[in-house]
């Protein structure tokens, strides 16, 4: 079979499986037709350019008509496919030492005690691996860099990456499992990709007749808890209460009112009531105790 035909097989290959694929320039990652800046908004851009997220398919009739009448390699858009690809990338040689892709992903299993995804697997032509993840139903995630660690990447909404059967520089991009089905995405990978929840701000309490410097670090205090992620939330909540507590023993502000202001926080961050209850009154108590009251 010629090398074109091998391409053609390779594409039709890819859309039977459900990813959607669109032409790469021949031998090369970037992709085959114009850039947005150079867009002739004619043709397919009539209506404004198309990415080639958006040009992706699975179409036989139009796979047929691109790579049996040109030389292109494949990209697979990976949102449009529901796929979410883990790019574990090779040590960089300037960095003596540096672990790659993969040492660093094993190393990530081991300290959350999570199992390597056993899954669909490509060698690509820098000699890293790309893990093929299915996303969960309804999920969007988006393209991250170094977010598991380093030498780290993944593609998924608004990324692509190169199809196994395509060669790159001259090195092919070849499955090392390919019988292996693609596994859905761990739940403890999805966490770790998914974007910060976004948090409703913390309603402060009027603090009245406290000073300009009181009510600032009372609102200063409160955003840092409702601000702190899981494994800090607590330190964060007990160091607010005990910066907070001095203003309280000198009479700058009311105990209630800071109370009111960092449970609200504490909860806003994922913690219950009576976990910021119990906390917040810890270290306020201890932080009156040791801190001056204000003479008479």
């Amino acid at each position: 079979m010629t090398q074109p035909a091998l391409i053609l097989r390779a594409a039709l290959d890819a859309a039977e499986r459900g990813w959607h694929i669109f032409p790469l320039r021949l031998d090369d990652k970037r992709p085959a037709g114009h850039r947005e800046d150079r867009c002739p908004g004619t043709g397919r851009c009539h209506d404004g350019h198309l990415t080639p997220e958006q040009r992706a398919t699975t179409d036989p009739a139009l796979i047929h008509r691109c790579w049996g009448q040109g030389q292109y390699g494949i990209g697979i858009a990976t949102g449009p496919s529901g796929l979410v690809v883990i790019d574990l990338d090779v040590a960089k040689t300037n960095k003596r030492d540096a672990p790659d892709g993969a040492a660093t992903f094993q190393a990530l299993c081991e300290r959350t005690g999570q199992s390597f995804p056993d899954t669909f697997t490509v060698r690509t032509g820098s000699g890293g691996e790309h893990l093929y993840l299915q996303a969960p139903a309804g999920a969007r995630l988006r393209n991250t860099q170094q977010k598991l660690g380093s030498a780290i990447d993944t593609r998924a909404w608004g990324g692509y990456v190169v199809a196994p059967g395509t060669t790159v520089g001259g090195r092919p991009y070849t499955p090392l499992n390919p019988t292996t089905p693609v596994a859905v995405l761990p739940d403890w990978l999805h966490v770790l990709l998914s974007p910060p929840r976004r948090r409703a701000p913390v309603c402060v309490p009027v603090a009245r007749d406290a000073s300009a410097f009181a009510t600032a670090a009372l609102r200063n205090e409160t955003a840092a808890v409702q601000a702190a992620v899981e494994g800090s939330r607590n330190w964060a909540l007990t160091r607010a209460a005990r910066a907070l507590g001095r203003f309280v023993a000198r009479g700058d502000l009311a105990r209630d009112v800071v109370e009111e202001a960092l449970n609200g926080a504490g909860r806003a961050a994922g913690l219950t009531a009576r976990e910021t209850a119990a906390t917040v009154t810890n270290a306020l108590n201890w932080s009156i105790r040791n801190n001056p009251q204000r003479a008479a």
